[in-house]
Parts: structure tokens; C-alpha cells; sequence
């Protein structure tokens, strides 16, 4: 038996007046999805629990089958095993964003989190010089992907609290500092980086070619090295994750699962959608289980781009979704989980907390279902409602 989660970021949304009263995922043209509804399981996912931020880490646990009241210390440090970066106990590790800080009447404005999804080879060179006049024996910054990249503090504070970049998107930060022991000598950082990055080549090179410039670092994110048990210990399982993200990737080190690139994988809405389905399939001749990930649509939905989060939709369920079921025969018996891991509705530009519409959906046997397509209010009229971290025990009949 194989096992096969494709997991759409933020695919789930809100009803919206410009869709007349329905969500993307009811406008999106989604036959795929459709026919593993009308022949599977439907349902609701709760996979943020009561008392924990509504973000990707948390929900990709929980989706992954972790319960994160059991092991969740924060973001960065899942991203630090994706990069590589062996932390100490003492050690605290932060996502540092490369942002575009708005002025306006004197104050600042997250003016865009992503510094206008900056590349991954203009992010490196900044990273480089931050390291090489920043970094030392307390701070060292590690390059990420396009805009997201790595702080660890050595024996570094972690009673401290941060507002996420992509929650204040065109607000002012004045009310989103860091705040607790240690936000001083965060924001002393932050000042200093922001001198190095203000006449950086790179950030003239991108400001001649009309692109926004990354004129400041943003911290969050933070947390200790996490403890978790692998999938080999807890389910006998050798599994693969595929994703450009380096949070999902991190999740898939510590689960003990192997990573694999995919040409083309961008985090964004360009990315390969069929190579990641192909390279998924590919992997299960020698895998028992792999997690795919997507995070196009929850792009789209962070820079407020209907348009673009209903094509990112449309292209995760026609090539990967699509590419998945017309390779079944190559697979052989499985089973599949569809499902984002969190809301991120257009209108709002962040996450939700609410449950999230899943699939289950078994090669074997079709199920009778009474759900018509796939959407949040199909799912809603089933009546199932599972925690999200049982999602991957439902899957496996454990």
C-alpha cells in the first residue's frame, strides 16, 4: 500500500461578494478534485488547535501527523533542518524575511513581505554581507529561498513575541515590534541591517530595474530545536516530501523522510506543478509514502490576487492532482489525502483558523459520497470533523 498527501497551501477561503457568495475553490474549475470527492471521504480538518497561531507550521504538522502540543517550538527551527543548520539547545533560530519598508507621513508600512519575492540568488548576496559584517560568535544568518532565510541567536532568548510580515501587509509595524527580553538587541539588529541594505548593490541594481528593494530584515518565527519521532519509528514507513518550502522540508528531516528537488519548484505561483507530481510518483517505486506540497495558492491569497489564487487552484488540481491519478496504474494500491493545511482568504491576506476541507480517497474501493465537487461547504455538509493531526492515522487505518 502506498500512501500520497497532496496538500494545496491555503487553497480554502471565505465566501466572496465579487464570487457571488462562493469561494475560490467553488468557482475554480477543479474536475480532479471533483470525482475524488464524489467517489471518497469528505470532510473538515481542524489542523490549528485551540491556542496556537494559525500558520503553516502548525497546520503542516498537524497535517504530517504530529500532534504539535507534543512538539512544536516554533517555525525556524523546522526551517533549520532544511537548510542544514544543526542547532545547539541554547541555541534560538528566527525566519528572517527580506521586506520593503514603506515611509509615509513618519511611519514605516509593511509595504511588501516578500521585498517583491526578491530571487533567491539577489537574497544570498545580501545574506553574505549581513554575515560578514553582522554575523560572528552570537549571530549568524543562513541564506533560504527567494525571500525567506535564517537568524540564530547562540544561547539566545526566546521569551519574545513577533507579528508575522505577511499579517500586516500595507499596515504600519509601529504596534508589531518584537517585544519581550531580548527585542532591544533584535531591533539594534534590524537597524543595523537596514544601513547595510539601504545602499546595497544589489537593492540599487533592483530599484534602476523598477523592482522593490529589500531595505530591511523581519524577525520571527523563533523556537528551540524540536524533538519528534520519525516515521520509520512510528509507522515502519520510508517516505519523501517534495516542496520548495524550507518550513515543509524541515518538518520532513526531523520525520526522518527523505527530500527530494524537483527542478523548476519555486514556492510561488510559477512553480512546477506537473514535475512535482511526476518526481512524486517516480519516488513511490521506492518509497511507502510522500508529501507533496504546494504553496501557490497561499501566495496568491497573501498579496490579496483572486485572480491568481483561482489559476494557482486550477493548476494544482489539473497538474498535480490531474498528473497523480493518470499515473494509478504505475502506483498500485493507495490511498490519498487532498486537503490545504490552513485558510487564507483572499480578503484578508493571512491565515485562519478554521477547518480545512479534506479528501480521502482509497484506489481499492470507491466510497459513496453524497459530495457533488470539492469545497469548503460540501465538506461542512458531510459532518465529518477530525483533528488534523489524526488525518495521517485515518489515512493509514491506524
Amino acid at each position: 500500500m502506498k500512501y500520497i498527501i497532496l496538500l494545496g497551501d491555503g487553497m480554502s477561503d471565505e465566501p466572496i461578494a465579487e464570487l457571488g457568495g462562493k469561494t475560490p475553490l467553488e468557482v475554480a474549475r477543479t474536475p480532479h478534485m471533483d470525482r475524488l470527492s464524489q467517489n471518497g471521504r469528505i470532510g473538515l480538518a481542524a489542523t490549528v488547535p485551540d491556542g496556537y497561531p494559525p500558520g503553516s507550521d502548525v497546520a503542516n504538522l498537524s497535517v504530517f501527523g504530529y500532534n504539535p502540543g507534543d512538539c512544536y517550538t516554533g517555525r525556524s527551527p523546522l526551517e533549520a533542518a532544511s537548510m542544514g543548520v544543526d542547532l545547539n539547545p541554547e541555541d534560538v533560530a528566527f525566519r528572517l524575511n527580506f521586506v520593503w519598508l514603506e515611509a509615509h507621513y513618519g511611519k514605516l508600512y509593511m509595504g511588501d513581505f516578500s521585498a517583491g519575492h526578491i530571487s533567491t540568488e539577489e537574497a544570498g548576496l545580501l545574506i553574505e554581507t549581513l554575515q560578514e559584517e553582522l554575523g560572528g560568535d552570537e549571530f549568524n544568518f543562513y541564506p533560504g529561498v527567494s525571500y525567506r532565510h535564517l537568524l540564530v541567536w547562540k544561547n539566545g532568548k526566546d521569551r519574545l513575541t513577533f507579528t508575522p510580515p505577511h499579517d500586516i501587509s500595507t499596515h504600519s509595524i509601529e504596534d508589531h515590534l518584537p517585544q519581550g527580553e531580548g527585542a532591544d538587541v533584535l531591533l539594534d539588529l534590524t537597524n543595523s541591517a537596514q544601513m547595510l541594505l539601504n545602499d546595497h548593490p544589489v537593492n540599487n541594481r533592483r530599484v534602476a530595474e523598477r523592482k522593490l528593494p529589500a531595505n530591511s530584515v523581519w524577525f520571527w518565527g523563533h523556537g528551540r530545536r524540536p524533538v519528534m519521532e520519525t516515521y520509520q519509528q512510528r509507522y515502519g514507513l520510508k517516505g519523501s516530501v517534495i516542496s520548495a518550502v524550507d518550513l515543509i522540508r524541515g518538518i520532513g528531516v526531523n520525520a526522518g523522510l527523505d527530500i527530494i528537488d524537483v527542478p523548476g519548484a519555486t514556492g510561488y505561483i510559477d512553480t512546477n506543478y506537473r514535475e512535482k507530481a511526476d518526481y512524486a510518483v517516480d519516488s513511490l517505486k521506492d518509497h511507502d509514502f510522500v508529501y507533496v506540497h504546494v504553496e501557490a495558492p497561499d501566495e496568491a491569497s497573501h498579496g490579496g490576487l483572486l485572480k491568481e489564487k483561482i489559476e494557482a487552484i486550477e493548476s494544482f488540481d489539473r497538474d498535480v492532482v490531474g498528473t497523480v491519478l493518470s499515473r494509478m496504474d504505475e502506483i498500485g494500491d493507495c490511498r490519498l489525502l487532498v486537503t490545504p493545511d490552513h485558510p487564507t482568504p483572499v480578503e484578508k491576506r493571512t491565515h485562519t483558523s478554521d477547518p480545512v476541507p479534506f479528501i480521502l480517497y482509497d484506489s481499492r474501493q470507491a466510497s459513496i459520497s453524497t459530495a457533488a465537487h470539492y469545497s469548503e461547504r460540501e465538506a461542512q455538509k458531510s459532518g465529518l470533523l477530525v483533528p488534523g493531526h489524526q488525518l495521517l492515522a485515518l489515512m493509514m487505518d491506524h
